[in-house]
């Protein structure tokens, strides 16, 4: 990196100094990527605040939905390739998922969270969750909530082997298997890119904490009468299934496990070129981020908008954020791609991570 944004890293590098000094973080990623080129890498604290292991730049977080990000690049770069349709409907490679009039759900529907299935039963636990034929057999028998394309709702979970179950029937390979060898192998970050977490590999991984997620999510599902139907009380995206081997090896692809440093590379292969390496076209990017509908959703009542397995905000960019706080976006049109990882999950008291990236954006956007 050049010192052309010393600057700005000092900048960063005392935010979240001043963050875990005063508790409200204990370890933190922070990466960027301008036009193709790191600008940005910053890590600060513990991996592990129980044993004391830094928190080093290639120390993997589970980092909740923002894993979602990396399960719409799967898609992106097979459609890219000829392999997948995002018309395609689901039921005709996954015949079962036909049951109680699903057979017009496509993959669009999918990706764009309105397939209508986004609801589990409110006894599913998170040893279902680590048996892939168990999740696909049950969304597979689920009735849907609404007509396909109807209904925007946040498919929480289902999103990953909605998807997941796709790519293996079309590809014979698991989407973390593809995530692997077609994007975080050519962009030399496959032990920083994760859906499924080999067992040898979880020893690297930082450890995730409640903070106050937890008290946030009892106070949503008692305010929020849908929110229990798509996040049951047994497999709440929270530290707690967070810091279950069990979990962090199977696949459950609507979350993934990676580096801020790994998550930045990745989508700045997505809007450009890296290191020879881009992942998919500029038309296939316009295709891919261009909104799908904005409108207000079920499961949350806000009003969200949505591109093909990416959220897609007003300030031009692209990705996703995860409950606790991690996130990862890019701006095609200042070339930026920023990621946020961290340890200590928490919310209701403003948004760290996000004044991070909104920092970075802001002093990219004035050189440009």
């Amino acid at each position: 990196m050049n010192g052309t944004w010393d600057g700005l890293r000092a900048e960063v590098r005392q935010t979240i100094d001043e963050l875990i000094s005063n508790g409200r973080e204990s370890g933190v990623q922070v990466a960027a990527y301008l036009d193709g080129e790191p600008i940005l890498e910053v890590h600060v604290g513990s991996a592990d605040r129980a044993t004391g292991r830094p928190l080093t730049a290639d120390t993997p977080i589970w980092s909740v939905s923002t894993g979602k990000v990396l399960t719409a690049t799967v898609v992106h770069v097979l459609a890219e390739r000829g392999e997948l349709d995002y018309d395609l409907p689901i039921a005709e490679v996954w015949p079962e998922f036909a049951r109680h009039g699903k057979d017009r759900v496509t993959l669009r529907h999918a990706l764009t969270h309105t397939a209508g299935v986004p609801a589990l039963p409110k006894d599913v636990t998170p040893e279902d969750f680590t048996d892939w034929d168990r999740m696909c057999a049950l969304l597979a028998d689920t009735e849907p909530i609404a007509p396909p394309g109807e209904l925007k709702a946040y498919h929480a979970w289902t999103f990953g082997w909605l998807i997941g179950e796709v790519v293996r029937r079309v590809t014979g390979r698991r989407v973390s298997q593809v995530l692997a060898e077609d994007v975080a192998g050519p962009l030399g970050v496959a032990d920083e890119l994760y859906l499924a977490v080999p067992a040898g590999d979880l020893d690297r991984l930082a450890r995730v904490e409640d903070r106050n997620l937890s008290a946030l999510f009892d106070f949503t599902s008692a305010n929020l009468p849908n929110f229990d139907r798509v996040a049951p009380a047994g497999v709440r995206p929270g530290a707690e299934i967070g810091g279950r081997a069990d979990f962090l090896t199977a696949e459950v692809p609507a979350t993934g496990t990676m580096t801020a440093r790994a998550a930045a590379r990745m989508l700045a292969a997505l809007i450009g070129e890296v290191d020879g390496v881009r992942l998919i076209s500029p038309a296939r990017l316009r295709t891919a981020t261009t909104p799908a509908g904005a409108g207000p959703e079920w499961v949350f009542g806000q009003e969200t908008t949505w591109g093909l397995g990416y959220a897609v905000d007003a300030d031009g960019s692209f990705g996703a954020a995860g409950s606790g706080g991690s996130l990862a976006y890019a701006y095609p049109d200042l070339g930026l791609a920023v990621a946020a990882t961290k340890t200590l999950l928490g919310a209701g008291d403003g948004d760290p991570m996000e004044d991070l990236r909104v920092l970075v954006r802001d002093a990219v956007a004035a050189r440009r």
